[in-house]
C-alpha cells in the first residue's frame, strides 16, 4: 500500500479518445492546451491500456477492478449492473461521496451499482444495449459506420450538447456542493467526445480542415496489414470503401472534437481552481478505449492495435510529481485502486486480491512497472475472439483459430513489423502465449462468450428472427431532458 495523504478524486473519461490526438502524446498539430497542462503537473502514463476496445465492457471492467471474462461483459449487451462491488460500492459502504455525471454504460442507474448519486447518467439502452452486436459471424455487416465518416463535418448533436450540460454540472458541483464536503470526495465525469457522431461545433472544424495533419500509419491501403481477422473486420465496416477525401474531412473533425473535449475539461479543472480545492484534489483522465482513424486501414475500435486498446492516462495533483513521463505498463482496471487509494481506503482493495494496482504504488514500486498487461475482445466486428498480451517490449495478440500477432514495441512503436513469422522470435512468441495462458484459456473463453451471446439471442426468438426489421444504432441515445 502506498499510504498517500487522502484527497478528494475527479476521473475524467472521455469517449474513443486515441492519445496520438494528444499534444502531450507528441501530435504537432493538434489544440489539447489543457489536458497538455494537467500533463505538466503530474504523471503521463506513455504504456496504458483499456482491458476491452469496446465501450460497454471496458467501462464495466473499469469500475469493478475485474477483466471481461471474470463477470461475462463480453460486448455492449452485457453489462455491470450490480452483483459484485464496484469501486462506488465500496466508497458508498465507507460514507464517501462519489458523484457521477455523464456517461457510465452499465446497465442501468440501479443503487446496486454502488453509484447512488448519478446525474444526467447514460446507460445501455433499457438496459437492453447492442444486441445486434451479439451476432458475431461473417454474414453480418454495419454499413452504418462508413456512413458516420461519409457525414463527417461541422454542426451541433445531441452529444455536443450533452458535454456542455455535462461541463456545466461539474462546474456547478465544484462551485457549490464540493467545498462543504467533509470526507474527501470522489467526482467521476463521463464526456462523451470524441465518440461518433462525427460533428463538431463549426469553429472547432475550421481549425483542422484546412490543415496539414499528421497521416495515420499504414493507411494507404497498399500498407494496409493483412490478417483474416482484421480483413474481416474492414468488410463488415465497409472500410475498404472509404474514400481518402472522406479519411481527410473525418480526421479533420475528429481532430476537431478532441479540441472540444478539451475546451470543456478546461472549464471544469477552472471551476476547481475557482473553488479554492485545487491543492487537494487529484485528476485522472483517461478515456475507455481508443479510435485508430484510419491507422492500419482501421477505424473505429474493437482491434488490438495501439490506437484501439492503448489510451492516455495522466494523473495529476499537487502532491505527485510534476513533469513526469513514465513507461510503467498500467491500464484501466488500475483505476478501481487507485481511487480507493487516493480517498484513503487502501486496505479495502487490498483485502480483494484485484488484478490491478494502485497508479500510487506504482509511481513509488519499480518491480510493478512491467506488469503484463492483459486486453480481450468478443464484440461486434471479430468472428473469434482476440486477446493481447504486453509484456516488457512484446505485445502479442492471439485470435483463436487465427495467426498470432507479435510487435516489439520499443523498436517499432508504430507496429509495422509483425514478428510472428520469424524463428529469431520462436522463444518469445512461445513465452508471451504461455503467459497469456497462465492468465486466461484463450478457446474455451471463446466458446464462453459465443454461448453467452447465442443465449442472449434466442431471448429474442433467435438470430433470424431478431434480425427481422432491426435497425443497428451506431451509438447510445443521450438521457431525456438534457
Amino acid at each position: 500500500m502506498s499510504n498517500v495523504r487522502p484527497k478528494n478524486m475527479i476521473v475524467i473519461m472521455s469517449d474513443q479518445h486515441n492519445k496520438h490526438m494528444l499534444g502531450c502524446y507528441g501530435n504537432p498539430v493538434i489544440e489539447t492546451p489543457n489536458i497538455d497542462a494537467l500533463a505538466t503537473r503530474g504523471v503521463r502514463f506513455t504504456d496504458a491500456y483499456c482491458n476491452n476496445p469496446v465501450c460497454v465492457p471496458s467501462r464495466s471492467s473499469m469500475v469493478t477492478g475485474q477483466y471481461s471474462h471474470t463477470h461475462g461483459y463480453w460486448d455492449n449487451a452485457h453489462a455491470y449492473g450490480g452483483g459484485e462491488d464496484s469501486f462506488g460500492t465500496k466508497l458508498h459502504q465507507n460514507g464517501y461521496t462519489v458523484t457521477t455525471i455523464g456517461k457510465m454504460h452499465l446497465r442501468n442507474d440501479s443503487a446496486e451499482t454502488g453509484f447512488h448519486d448519478q446525474r444526467i447518467p447514460l446507460h445501455m439502452v433499457n438496459g437492453i444495449g447492442d444486441v445486434y452486436g451479439s451476432i458475431r459471424d461473417k454474414k453480418i455487416a454495419r454499413p452504418q459506420f462508413l456512413k458516420a465518416l461519409e457525414s463527417a463535418g461541422p454542426g451541433e448533436t445531441d452529444y455536443t450538447r450533452y458535454d456542455r450540460e455535462i461541463t456545466r454540472q461539474a462546474r456547478e458541483y465544484l462551485l457549490h456542493e464540493a467545498p462543504s464536503k467533509e470526507k474527501p470526495f470522489v467526482l467521476y465525469l463521463g464526456f462523451v467526445s470524441p465518440h461518433f457522431p462525427l460533428t463538431v461545433p463549426q469553429e472547432y472544424f475550421d481549425k483542422y480542415i484546412n490543415q496539414s495533419l499528421v497521416k495515420p500509419i499504414q493507411s494507404d491501403p497498399e500498407q494496409w496489414p493483412s490478417h483474416p481477422v482484421l480483413n474481416d473486420y474492414r468488410r463488415y465496416c465497409n472500410m475498404e470503401h472509404v474514400s481518402s477525401e472522406v479519411a481527410q474531412r473525418a480526421l479533420a473533425t475528429y481532430y476537431g472534437m478532441c479540441t472540444f473535449l478539451d475546451d470543456q475539461i478546461g472549464t471544469v479543472l477552472n471551476a476547481l481552481q475557482e473553488a479554492g480545492l485545487e491543492e487537494d484534489t487529484r485528476i485522472l483522465y483517461t478515456t475507455d478505449h481508443g479510435d485508430t482513424m484510419g491507422e492500419h486501414g482501421l477505424f473505429f475500435k474493437s482491434t488490438m492495435y495501439e490506437g484501439s486498446v492503448g489510451v492516455p492516462m495522466i494523473l495529476a495533483g499537487s502532491d505527485l510529481p510534476q513533469h513526469t513521463v513514465s513507461s510503467a505498463l498500467v491500464s484501466l482496471i488500475d483505476l478501481y485502486p487507485t481511487i480507493l487509494d487516493s480517498v484513503g481506503l487502501s486496505s479495502f482493495y487490498a483485502e480483494e486480491r484485484l488484478p490491478g494496482n494502485s497508479l500510487f504504488e506504482v509511481l513509488i514500486d519499480p518491480s510493478l512497472h512491467n506488469r503484463p498487461v492483459f486486453s480481450e475482445y468478443h464484440a461486434f466486428g471479430s468472428y473469434t475472439s482476440q486477446f493481447m498480451l504486453r509484456l516488457g517490449p512484446y505485445k502479442y495478440i492471439h485470435y483463436v483459430g487465427e495467426p498470432s500477432q507479435l510487435f516489439n514495441l520499443e523498436n517499432d512503436p508504430d507496429e509495422l513489423h509483425d514478428l510472428c513469422s520469424q524463428s529469431a522470435y520462436a522463444g518469445v512468441l512461445e513465452s508471451m502465449e504461455q503467459h497469456l495462458r497462465s492468465i486466461v484459456d484463450p478457446e474455451a473463453l471463446a466458446q464462453q462468450a459465443k454461448a453467452s451471446q447465442l443465449q442472449l439471442l434466442e431471448t429474442y426468438g433467435g438470430e433470424e428472427e431478431f434480425l427481422k426489421g432491426f435497425k443497428p444504432a451506431l451509438f447510445s441515445p443521450i438521457p431525456k431532458g438534457v
